[in-house]
């Protein structure tokens, strides 16, 4: 048996519409009240229902995700915190795989179809600015840098600060040497471009030269992508020291190549990578990487998508917040 609004309202001795404001979360309920109908609440197994709940606002309760590979590990972590945070909501999350595309994007910024979704949180690679502005939209928050300064509220971590911390770890351990893999010179290589500066950055700081036959590139950011790399450094007569991979995917398949050539990981190249995606924890050796907080990341998104739906979607002043991250070293660049 459902029960309702009502039985909860008669088993605490309260009105409907104190049960309400309790159920919805408004702070000007006496404490000994809200404990009666929290307590009630908890004997009845009251369930709200979210359905009659999102279309008194003309909503549908569900939100979309959009990003560009779920091949991509970083993205399929973050998605599970997605998920998380938007339950906390009551809303359900579509996940949905752009590939990059520019029509995919514009789909899924246009709403998906139309009435489907309430808002969308968006890491877009293709589109602009100008083509997000264009469109008539969907409350959206959009995910990473390649977007800058658009017009919606942006979730982001410090690219260049981070891949600058990982690059001067190495060069702490005195590598001299360093290789970079995973360069893009594309308008969609917005995180590509900031991690080779913060790269470029460390080396400067430590007087060390630029050498671009030690930066290596790659259109994908898979591990055939870093295995393929980290080959093409050594068969070019390159000898890296240590090789910062521009995420943890880049970097497994380095560790790969390595491996196959002879070389020992860290004693003869050490390997950092990017993102602290499970696999990382568990390659041998473990890899050293940057952690962004996906946890933090994701929940930010969401609270930000939140308040646009809930009375601030018409602001004119889109916010950008900056998750936190931190390095974590393991075995790929700390000797026994």
């Amino acid at each position: 048996m459902r029960h309702r609004l009502k039985d909860v309202a008669e088993r605490a001795g309260v009105s409907v519409k104190t049960v309400s404001n309790v159920v919805n979360g408004y702070l000007h309920v006496r404490p000994d009240t809200r404990a009666r109908v929290e307590e009630a609440i908890a004997e009845l197994n009251y369930r709200p229902n979210l359905s009659a709940r999102h279309l008194r606002k003309g909503r549908t309760g569900v939100i979309a995700l959009a990003v560009p590979e779920l091949d991509i590990p970083y993205f399929a972590e973050l998605a599970r915190y997605v998920v998380t945070a938007a339950a906390d909501f009551g809303w359900t999350v579509l996940i949905d795989q752009t590939g990059g595309r520019r029509e995919q994007e514009r789909v899924v910024a246009s709403g998906i179809t139309d009435h489907l979704i309430d808002g969308l949180i968006f890491s877009p690679l293709a589109l602009t600015a100008d083509d997000l502005a264009s469109l008539d939209g969907t409350p959206m928050v959009l995910l990473g840098e390649r977007v800058d300064h658009g017009p919606a509220d942006r979730v982001m971590i410090d690219n260049v600060a981070a891949a600058r911390e990982i690059t001067s770890h190495l060069i702490q351990l005195g590598r001299r040497r360093i290789a970079a893999i995973g360069s893009q010179r594309t308008p969609e290589g917005a995180s590509a471009r900031l991690r080779l500066t913060g790269y470029a950055d460390a080396l400067r700081d430590a007087g060390l030269g630029y050498d671009e036959a030690l930066v290596a590139p790659a259109s994908a950011w898979h591990r055939a992508d870093g295995a393929a790399a980290m080959r093409g450094l050594l068969t070019s007569g390159v000898r890296p020291d240590a090789v910062f991979c521009f995420n943890d995917t880049l970097a497994l398949g380095a560790l790969r190549a390595l491996h196959e050539a002879g070389l020992r990981v860290p004693e003869d190249v050490a390997v950092v990578g990017f993102d602290d995606i499970e696999d990382g924890r568990f390659s041998i050796p473990t890899l050293s990487t940057v952690a962004p907080d996906k946890e933090q990341l994701a929940r930010l998104a969401v609270e930000l998508l939140a308040n646009r739906l809930d009375g601030e979607r018409k602001s004119p002043a889109p916010r950008e917040l900056t998750a936190p991250y931190r390095l974590e070293l393991r075995e790929s660049s700390q000797t026994p």
